[in-house]
């Protein structure tokens, strides 16, 4: 069996990395969604021999990498798409705003699943529409839908933007609780737009099901946002696409760009390219190393810090975490800022109501994980 290097610290000040230069040096990032980890080997070497060819002008995907999207949904999610149904672009953001242009007009509800990351939360503003919100509900188990709440603000809402695997619970939706969605989604004539970009970061053996592949009928009215940057770490790289399987619907949401949203990158093409058709053995390994790292975050906060709860994240890499029994002054990122010099993404970026809440990235060297709870640590003793 390969094994891969997850433990070694790769320094990235110094290379425009957003997550390492939006604080001082003494300050440790573990904030933004974005890996400090390299990109799997097989993804270096395609893009070194993409390099040497010497020529970089403007992309244009071809039908095999288009039909390796095709081959790959149907063997991961059993999902059955056509190669034409398929979009790309530089972003899933650039794209779920593409969709809000081509589908909504000023005044009509949008409805989006708070605590949410801030291109959701704060897409309705660009479109001028009505935020409506479902928020997420905590039990002892996790987060859940309350299935009647979401139907009551779907009759108020006329898209629907779903994160799936969500941002930043780590919530991965259920079958049940995809099928009500689409339901209620076709029962009050919503437009569903789901941004789907961490649907390979699943843990515990969990499998992503896209809500366009319930029916045809709730695919008649969605636009899937999916890209290989989170999973194989090449945001950077700028490459997405979009499954769109009405052909009207993908007229409109195409013709949405507007000059505004330019072709994907040549190198980002490679990238994805090569990680959908050689990286699995590498994505796997990195679940494995990411489950170890959720399980060891777990057990630290409880042991060290009883009165912050955090939910076992389902998917992603990313830890939610309530710090209201901490009873701070400030707020939890501010605290944590100033007196331990350690940066996660403050609560209050996802939505009004959680401000005393913390995003924790754990996509990380374990080395840098335990730095982060150290710096924690000293943080809550220097109020003694």
């Amino acid at each position: 069996m390969t094994s891969f290097d997850f433990d070694t610290l790769i320094e990235r000040r110094g290379t425009d990395a957003k997550k390492w230069a939006a604080y001082p040096a003494d300050v440790l990032p573990m904030w933004v969604a974005d890996m400090d980890f390299a990109a799997p080997p097989s993804v270096i070497e395609a893009l070194q021999a993409r390099v040497e060819h010497g020529v970089f002008g403007y992309g244009l995907p071809q039908d095999a990498f288009r039909q390796q999207i095709v081959d790959d949904t149907q063997a991961k999610y059993g999902w059955a798409i056509l190669a034409d149904d398929i979009v790309f672009l530089p972003g899933v953001e650039p794209g779920f705003n593409m969709a809000l242009k081509s589908e909504t007009k000023p005044g009509d509800g949008l409805l989006i699943q708070t605590p949410i990351y801030s291109p959701i939360l704060n897409a309705h503003r660009h479109w001028g529409l009505e935020s409506i919100e479902a928020p997420l509900v905590t039990t002892g188990e996790g987060y859940e839908m309350d299935t009647a709440a979401l139907d009551a603000a779907m009759a108020k809402s006329r898209a629907f933007l779903l994160c799936n695997p969500h941002n930043p619970t780590g919530k991965a939706l259920t079958h049940s609780e995809l099928t009500a969605i689409a339901a209620s989604a076709i029962r009050h004539d919503v437009l569903v737009i789901a941004d789907e970009i961490h649907c390979e970061l699943l843990l515990d053996g969990r499998r992503h099901i896209p809500i366009a592949s319930l029916s045809p009928e709730i695919a008649e009215r969605t636009i899937t946002l999916m890209s290989a940057s989170k999973t194989y770490n090449i945001a950077g790289l700028k490459t997405a696409f979009a499954i769109v399987t009405n052909a009207n619907l993908r007229k409109r949401f195409n013709s949405a760009r507007l000059g505004l949203v330019d072709s994907v990158n040549v190198l980002g093409l490679e990238a994805s390219r090569a990680a959908y058709a050689t990286a699995s053995a590498w994505r796997d390994a990195l679940l494995t190393y990411l489950q170890d790292n959720r399980d060891y975050l777990q057990g630290e906060i409880a042991r060290r810090f009883p009165a912050i709860r955090m939910v076992p994240a389902q998917a992603t890499y990313l830890a939610w975490l309530d710090c209201s029994a901490l009873g701070l002054a400030e707020p939890p990122q501010s605290f944590f800022l100033d007196r331990g010099r350690v940066a996660f993404s403050a609560g209050s970026d996802f939505g009004s109501n959680y401000g005393k809440f913390l995003r924790v990235n754990f996509g990380c060297p374990r080395p840098l994980l335990e730095e982060g709870l150290k710096r924690m640590e000293a943080a809550l003793s220097s109020r003694l």
